[in-house]
């Protein structure tokens, strides 16, 4: 419970901002382009410190480290709360970010090295409604407190939280002694790959982050991104592979079932963020949502995942964690089939918080049992490495998922609009009846013929905008589902575990 709070504070943080974004730019003088950054340097500070989590607790030792971020974490949010300017705001969120990096994978290898291998499914869970319950209510709570109070309560609801956990962390919680072992035994820093690790997934981040708003490649600032990254992420890989020592231990990608399990992950972080933008995104600006009954639909189906996830992590204990996996894989993407079948304008409240459920409850299925796949094989001196890289690529998984979203639905709306627009043209029978019976309507109502006929003709052109909006959204969600079906192949290939005891079984 002690690490859950910390981790969930921190995962709540990485959603609940955005709501609040038109809020924070018009209180500190900044345009909706500048208040971005709010999101994007946290998140870049976050995903650094990510994946040498593992390697800086060598340095620091476990429960130091993990006490340093949730001090940090704090004070950083009441600075965000404070802050009288954009500028003192970003220089607050990246300190947050970075204090937060190392309270997810730090609380999953507290629990990993706790609890016995068999019982580590049962843990997880509740480490599970950290990682996927908080986004899910996050944009909810956020939108509630900015509505109701002000955006800097966003922050301030932090402090309590923070300093409660750090209490308890120092109570509770204490280094195994293979750590204790081996704190501060690592002295030579490794500045190379730190640079190479920096300047790699800060140019990922931002690219993700502003990749549709700058067009992509077709803008240069983009392009030198991708360029950066693309270099600095292949050399970190090939330097830290043969590095003794190194930041970010690569090596551990020789466990074919840690690097099932990564990929597993960063489809998760993908799909989960990827879905809990589409749905709510369709219902604000397609259906009048506001962002309230838009959370509520979102709410239904993370409060549900709360039953489902100590169930998951029983069943952990009994059936092997590939065939759950699948089971969660399979579930998911008949969920996103009946979203490319139900989805439409018309949609009920009822229905859409059913297809929420249907899209994400089975993630329940597929979080634990893979997190509890990445440590089979895997010596317990790597725990805190193997948590710090988990993290590392579910994190990247959802920027990606987002940066597809939006991409995906820009590019697709264009396409059917221009599809569409092929049988509405001027001497089209239908789309000349459709207009008349509409400034037909309108004139009796008591608009001029002119009038009516301008208004007739821009409401059918709005229809069939949203129209083409609407079949972008499906076409997304039948790439979710292609995706769920490949991944529910893969599963079967990660090794086979015995349930009772947690270790992997060697025979097929």
């Amino acid at each position: 419970m002690v690490v859950s709070l910390a981790a969930f504070m921190e995962v709540l943080d990485t959603s609940i901002a955005n709501v609040a974004l038109p809020h924070i730019a018009g209180d500190l003088g900044a345009s909706n382009d500048e208040s971005t950054w709010v999101l994007t340097s946290y998140l870049v500070a976050n995903a650094i410190v990510l994946p040498i989590s593992g390697w800086l607790v060598s340095i620091f030792g476990r429960k130091r480290f993990f006490m340093t971020c949730i001090f940090m974490f704090t004070v950083s949010s009441l600075l965000c709360g404070i802050a009288p300017s954009l500028g003192i705001l970003l220089f607050a969120r990246v300190l947050q970010g970075a204090g937060g990096g190392g309270l997810q994978p730090l609380a999953q290898a507290i629990l990993a090295d706790t609890f016995p291998p068999q019982q580590r499914g049962l843990a997880f869970s509740l480490y599970g409604v950290t990682a996927i319950f908080a986004p899910s209510i996050g944009p909810t709570l956020g939108g509630w407190i900015t509505d109701n109070y002000s955006w800097r309560w966003i922050f301030y609801i932090n402090l309590p939280v923070g300093l409660l956990a750090l209490f308890l962390v120092y109570r509770l919680v204490e280094d195994p002694s293979y750590l204790k072992r081996l704190a501060g035994a690592v002295a030579k820093v490794d500045y190379i790959g730190f640079a190479l690790l920096a300047l790699g997934v800060g140019a990922l981040q931002i690219l993700l982050d502003k990749g549709q708003e700058d067009d992509w490649f077709q803008s240069n600032f983009i392009l030198t991104l991708a360029i950066i990254s693309a270099v600095c992420l292949t050399a970190l890989v090939i330097y830290e592979w043969f590095y003794k020592d190194p930041i970010v231990d690569v090596r551990l990608f020789r466990n074919f079932n840690f690097a099932a399990s990564c990929l597993i992950m960063f489809m998760v972080g993908g799909v989960s963020f990827a879905s809990t933008v589409l749905m709510p995104q369709f219902l604000q600006t397609l259906m009048g949502y506001t962002a309230e009954k838009a959370g509520m639909v979102l709410s239904a189906a993370g409060f549900l995942l709360l039953a489902v996830i100590p169930f998951v992590g029983r069943l952990t204990t009994k059936i092997q964690s590939r065939y759950l996996i699948a089971f969660g894989w399979l579930m998911l993407a008949i969920g996103m089939y009946l979203s490319t079948q139900r989805i439409d304008l018309e949609m009920s409240f009822s229905a859409a918080t059913w297809l929420r459920i249907a899209q994400y409850v089975p993630l329940g299925f597929i979080f634990i049992p893979a997190t509890l796949a990445a440590y089979i094989g895997i010596a317990k001196e790597k725990s805190n490495a193997v948590a710090g890289l988990v993290n590392f690529v579910r994190n990247i998984g959802s920027s990606v998922g987002t940066s597809v979203v939006t991409t995906i639905i820009a590019r697709r709306s264009q396409f059917h609009q221009e599809s569409l627009g092929a049988n509405i043209g001027v001497g089209s029978q239908s789309y000349q009846a459709a207009v008349n019976a509409m400034a037909a309507r309108l004139h009796a109502s008591g608009l001029s013929q002119f009038e009516a006929q301008r208004q007739a003709a821009a409401r059918v052109y709005a229809g069939l905008q949203s129209q083409a909006a609407t079949l972008s959204y499906i076409d997304m969600y039948w790439l979710l589902m292609l995706a769920a079906i490949v991944m529910f192949g893969l599963s079967f290939a990660l090794k086979r575990n015995n349930p009772k005891t947690g270790e992997h079984v060697v025979a097929h």
